[in-house]
């Protein structure tokens, strides 16, 4: 699993990106006059804002365990990216429905769709090495699985949020290229008002796709398939377990909780039973670096 600093590393990444070219859009949209334009500067500027509460998020999954919260604070990141999904619905999404559908009501001539143009290619290059960066991350967490297993798999809401948001701006990127190239080829704004309408659909519809998956974190989910099958193997594997009963794990943020009720193999006295379990919660830990909190409950029937 993705630790903190590599979902920092990629949040970073898109921040850089979408601030840089929500300036250059914003420039863009003021002087052509394009709708689509305009969608795709708004949606920058969400995109920006998303990256900030995202690394707020982060920074209170560090806070310290309290009487109120004995498990800590690793699930406030799950809010902050399902914050992140209605914002890239609402703010997103919506305005650019609005703003298409306003253009088709009342079309107004481009101006300078060159300038359009250059600003969107460099937009696809900005984030182009935005996904660049978290594709790369994303890679250390797959295990083999292709994108689409990973991403209703993992646990690491924050790259979920990111990667959703890059794929939606190189979408929206591209419709907006299309639909400049239209209105200009024809001389009908009616392509520009379209090609908005279709920006706002795609938001709409990743942001619906992310927060689907970051309900399951909030509502609360094990640890991802990988991790749990291995954890299964580590303890069939040990000598000093006879039968695992149960294995009940959850994940918090950067954090897991882990529940094991097992049969022990005799070890002739409490002491040494004691000492068994103490030392299979130390390799454990050690084996798996995100187990915060461990329960083991030694018994003879399930």
């Amino acid at each position: 699993m993705a630790g903190q600093a590599d979902s920092l590393k990629s949040i970073l990444f898109a921040l850089v990106a979408n601030s840089a070219i929500a300036v250059a859009k914003g420039i863009a949209a003021a002087i052509t006059g394009s709708g689509a334009m305009l969608a795709e500067a708004v949606h920058s500027v969400a995109d920006s804002g998303n990256q900030l509460l995202l690394i707020l998020g982060l920074r209170q999954t560090k806070k310290e365990p309290t009487e109120d919260h004995p498990l800590g604070f690793g699930k406030s990141i799950y809010f902050w990216s399902f914050l992140v999904a209605v914002i890239l619905f609402s703010v997103g999404g919506m305005f650019s429905m609005y703003e298409g559908v306003h253009k088709l009501l009342h079309p107004t001539p481009l101006s300078h769709p060159w300038i359009a143009v250059a600003v969107l290619s460099f937009a696809i290059v900005a984030e182009s090495i935005s996904l660049w960066g978290c594709l790369r991350e994303v890679r250390k967490e797959r295990y083999g699985r292709n994108i689409f297993q990973w991403f209703r798999q993992s646990r690491s809401s924050a790259l979920i949020v990111v990667f959703g948001e890059d794929i939606a701006a190189l979408l929206g990127l591209v419709f907006a290229l299309v639909a400049i190239f239209a209105t200009y080829l024809t001389g009908n704004p009616f392509w520009d008002a379209l090609g908005t309408i279709f920006i706002g659909v795609l938001l709409i519809v990743i942001a619906f796709f992310i927060a689907v998956e970051v309900k399951d974190l909030l509502i609360g989910q094990s640890v991802d398939p990988a991790t749990l099958s291995q954890m299964k193997q580590f303890l069939h594997d040990r000598p000093e377990i006879d039968q695992v009963y149960n294995l009940l794990t959850m994940q918090f943020g950067p954090d897991a909780m882990v529940a094991i009720k097992a049969r022990m193999a005799p070890t002739g006295s409490e002491t040494e039973l004691i000492n068994v379990i103490n030392r299979l919660e130390r390799e454990f830990k050690a084996r798996f670096e995100s187990t915060t909190w461990l329960f083991f409950e030694p018994d003879i029937e399930d």
